[in-house]
């Protein structure tokens, strides 16, 4: 199983779009290893985006993400970076297609609701970032209804 850090960015918390954005999710088959409402620090801002810093948005990102409270997520699934980056869909939302989360719900080239890891090695960065007291691992029963057990072994 992969995990992912997923950001419900202050857009999404701000026009209550939490639930459905969340439940696209679940309804996918990833599970929530760890879940919280949180207000980003500046400081967190920064150590989160630093590849960013010398960019010209860098300054108008910090501000937009420590403007209001986000829901951080960490997600598990099989291929669980890759699932999430496609249904988040395009970066700007004017460019992202019907039926992805930012093809749904966005519209703007500054705020695009939602903020996924892009590889395994930014993922375990990301989730030690926003989750340092660690993930809960639990038996998730739908497991056994989402995944084919003798075709994944087979990979």
């Amino acid at each position: 199983m992969e995990r992912t850090l997923i950001l419900l960015k202050p857009d999404a918390v701000q026009r209550g779009l939490v639930g459905q954005v969340l439940s696209r999710f679940e309804q996918k088959g990833l599970r929530i290893a760890a879940m919280k409402l949180m207000q980003i620090s500046p400081e967190l801002a920064a150590k989160h985006y630093e590849q960013h810093k010398e960019r010209p948005f860098y300054k108008g990102l910090v501000a937009f993400m420590t403007s209001s409270p986000v829901v951080a997520l960490c997600l598990e699934g099989i291929d669980a970076i890759a699932v999430c980056r496609k249904m988040m869909g395009a970066t700007f939302g004017n460019n992202a297609e019907a039926g992805t989360i930012r093809g749904d719900y966005g519209i703007s080239r500054s705020f695009n609701l939602v903020h996924g890891s892009d590889s395994p090695e930014a993922a375990q960065r990301e989730v030690g970032l926003f989750f340092p007291e660690g993930v809960v691992d639990y038996d998730y029963a739908a497991y056994r209804w989402i995944y084919d057990p003798i075709e994944e072994l087979k990979k």
